[in-house]
């Protein structure tokens, strides 16, 4: 069942995206990420700042996610029936007042739990954000709308962690947490003058929990999201030991440069052709890094397949959420938000599991086991895709 939209639409209107709604979207993905990550690289003032060690300051990314971990299912549970405007506003708002928090707080205790409130609004805004840019557009339109509403997370990974942690080490970490803060208040304004209100659920309407989870459909696309992103977070959570393995330790910048470019270059290509070919190009990419985790599995040593098996898996992995995000919005139909939520909380435990089960394999077999793990957990993949042909992943 697709998610209709809320206003009526003619022909004209139909062809016409919403685009500076949309970019509005993205934005509070931008925002969400570089929240989430800019501690990562700024671990050692952050650390002089607050007078612990990095091993501590590092638990500031830890508590981030475990806020959207424990928060996303509750909270859009518990807010089916507000105005989905006003909502999306206050999670913005949590992440005004999180990173002004973080900014002036000196105190380790407080400033974890400002880092917690900043999860918990971006477990909500995750669950909100697929459901929302589809609710602006045509049926046909809607996988397109969710591509470029997620466009913001891999920039924030491939620019604007890397521009953040350049702007903290000259202006101070403290400033870079205030900018964030600005930031998001523009972007409230930002929602506010361009993005359009919709309601939210009837009481009547309201599915629970269970029954969004036995939506047809349903469980397979959040099954395909856990064991493919558990797949992901293993070789990219410990991308430093395999390159080192490879004899390449000092290019793991200019690798995973390459990963960042392709997963842009696997992000237009998806916005482009999800709304006609959901199931093949998921197929596709699915298949393309089972293919790439094989190829870095007997290339170490050289170089040029290594940069290859990168790219390859860069453009298999950036369209990868937008994909999920659709299919799962077109099963969800009306409960698209809650099961949203699902995917975001699936989300993060595969995110946690790739690094416990990495440094498992790491520890006990080596890295060298790592390529047939993935290729395993790739073709279970690939056969739950294939396996739903008509709930899920539907053929045409």
């Amino acid at each position: 069942m697709a998610l209709s939209p809320s206003v009526p639409l003619d022909d004209r209107e139909a062809t016409r995206l919403p685009v500076a709604a949309l970019l509005a979207l993205a934005l509070t993905g931008f925002v969400t990420i570089l929240t989430e990550a800019l501690p990562a690289g700024l671990l050692p003032p952050i650390s002089a700042g607050l007078g612990i060690s990095e091993a501590l300051a590092g638990q500031l990314v830890t508590l981030y996610a475990i806020g959207s971990l424990v928060a996303a299912i509750p909270l859009i549970a518990l807010t089916r029936g507000m105005r989905r405007r006003p909502l999306l506003l206050a999670a913005l708002g949590g992440f005004v007042v999180a990173n002004t928090v973080t900014a002036f707080s000196s105190h380790y205790g407080l400033t974890l739990l400002a880092r917690f409130v900043a999860g918990m609004s971006a477990g909500l805004l995750w669950a909100l954000l697929a459901g929302y840019a589809a609710r602006m557009v045509a049926p046909q339109q809607q996988g397109r709308a969710i591509a470029i509403a997620m466009v913001g997370a891999p920039l924030a990974l491939s620019l604007g962690v890397p521009g953040g942690t350049l702007l903290g080490n000259l202006l101070g970490w403290r400033t870079c947490f205030l900018l964030m803060s600005l930031l998001a208040v523009l972007l409230m304004l930002w929602v506010r003058l361009k993005v359009a209100d919709f309601p939210g659920q009837a009481a009547g309407q309201r599915l629970s929990l269970g029954r969004v989870f036995g939506l047809p459909g349903v469980r397979p696309v959040l099954f395909v999201v856990l064991v493919f992103v558990l797949a992901h977070n293993i070789l990219y959570t410990y991308i430093a030991p395999f390159l080192a393995a490879a004899g390449m330790a000092e290019r793991t910048d200019l690798v995973l440069l390459v990963f960042g470019l392709a997963s842009l270059l696997g992000i237009w290509l998806i916005g482009v052709l999800i709304d006609q070919h959901l199931r093949g190009l998921t197929l596709a990419c699915v298949a393309l890094f089972g293919l790439a985790a094989l190829v870095l599995g007997v290339a170490r040593g050289s170089a040029p397949l290594i940069y290859a098996a990168m790219a390859a898996w860069g453009l298999s992995y950036g369209g990868a959420p937008t994909l999920f995000q659709t299919a799962l919005a077109k099963a969800a139909g009306g409960a698209a938000d809650v099961a949203q939520s699902m995917l975001v909380t699936a989300w993060n435990i595969a995110i946690a599991g790739g690094g416990i089960l990495g440094g498992v394999l790491l520890e006990r077999m080596g890295i060298v086991v790592f390529s047939p793990a993935l290729v395993l957990l790739l073709l279970a993949t690939l056969l739950a895709v294939v396996a739903a042909r008509r709930h899920g992943f539907p053929v045409r």
